[in-house]
């Protein structure tokens, strides 16, 4: 019975030592595991103090170069602005790669244009939305002074507001806005900074106006490749024909140059534009159909659309931009 017993206490000795050891080493794997839960969650939770530069500023990254731009002047000396899609890139057709998803990780805010701007991107930043701030400058916009569109993709509204630039104030204070809130210590400095953009986008309009008003009334038509100046034309009295529609993702076939080429000759219609962030091929058809019928059109030069100039150039800032495009049309079609 005795050794029955010993023999038996001997098994479940070895076999609870056992046991303890796995509780044992279980603990050591997933203690570690939960402690980076619990910091990465506090990370999360105290977003400014994880997206601070090493010089101690504040990492903002903007999809657009006009959102940037205004990122940039608003925060001044506070702010390290990353952009997404620099010249040339065009936003409707936009994949975020790795290395951007991590641009986005890394920022403490993001901004981005909104309206669909940004297309398939826009559920990335969506998810983003549950970690760090993530704003769209488009959302505080007075919804009756948006032009609608039924297109595909391009959502309810058209996006390119840029191109009303009393609109564009209203992105510009979105932007206040948001720093003001979530980096309060320099809350009086991005006051400042606001105001005097605000002001020089208010002179800003005044310099495009006076420039269309410069061209006879009959001959403010602005031909471009796709639909992106529909709230310019609006602002500044300026009809506008595209012959993609406001998403570049949109395909344009045989019947649309055909249609538009027609309606330069009928028009009598004597320069068009191409456009940085597109292939001028397009444009470069309809001028050799309409001269095949005897007409001569001229491209009137580049304009800036969906996105900026290079970086330190006068047309890489927005205000350098809009007026870019203001002279560039005037020339063209006075």
């Amino acid at each position: 019975m005795n050794t029955s017993a010993t023999t038996t206490d001997e098994t479940r000795i070895p076999a609870f030592a056992a046991e303890r050891g796995r509780r044992n080493v279980s603990r050591i794997v997933w203690m570690p595991l939960l402690l980076l839960a619990l910091l990465l969650a506090g990370c999360s939770a105290n977003g400014i103090a994880q997206g601070m530069s090493e010089d101690g500023r504040l990492r903002i990254t903007a999809t657009t170069g006009m959102v940037a731009d205004a990122a940039r002047e608003i925060g001044g000396e506070h702010v390290e602005v990353t952009t997404l899609m620099g010249p040339g890139v065009d936003p409707h057709l936009f994949k975020a790669s790795q290395g951007d998803i991590r641009k986005l990780d890394r920022a403490a805010i993001i901004f981005y244009g909104g309206l669909h701007l940004e297309g398939n991107m826009t559920r990335i930043l969506e998810k983003m939305a549950a970690q760090k701030p993530v704003v769209a400058v488009t959302e505080q916009m007075p919804r009756d002074r948006l032009i609608g569109t039924g297109e595909g993709e391009s959502g309810e509204y058209d996006p390119h507001v840029w191109f009303d630039v009393q609109l564009w104030t209203s992105a510009a204070k979105t932007v206040q806005e948001t720093l003001m809130r979530e980096d309060p210590a320099n809350a009086e400095r991005y006051r400042e900074q606001g105001e005097r953009y605000l002001n020089e986008l208010e002179e800003l309009h005044r310099y495009v106006q006076n420039r269309m008003d410069e061209i006879p009334q009959e001959g403010r038509v602005l031909v471009t490749a796709h639909d992106a100046f529909g709230y310019f034309g609006r602002a500044y009295g300026v009809e506008v024909v595209g012959l993609q529609g406001i998403s570049t993702a949109a395909e344009f076939g045989a019947r649309d140059v055909s249609t538009l080429r027609d309606y330069l000759v009928e028009r009598g219609i004597r320069a068009v534009f191409v456009e940085s962030s597109l292939p001028a091929r397009s444009m470069q058809a309809i001028v050799a159909g309409a001269a095949q019928r005897g007409h001569e059109v001229a491209i009137g030069g580049e304009l800036f659309s969906d996105a900026m100039g290079e970086p330190g150039t006068d047309e890489g800032t927005y205000i350098g931009m809009v007026k870019h495009n203001a002279d560039t049309i005037a020339e063209a079609l006075r």
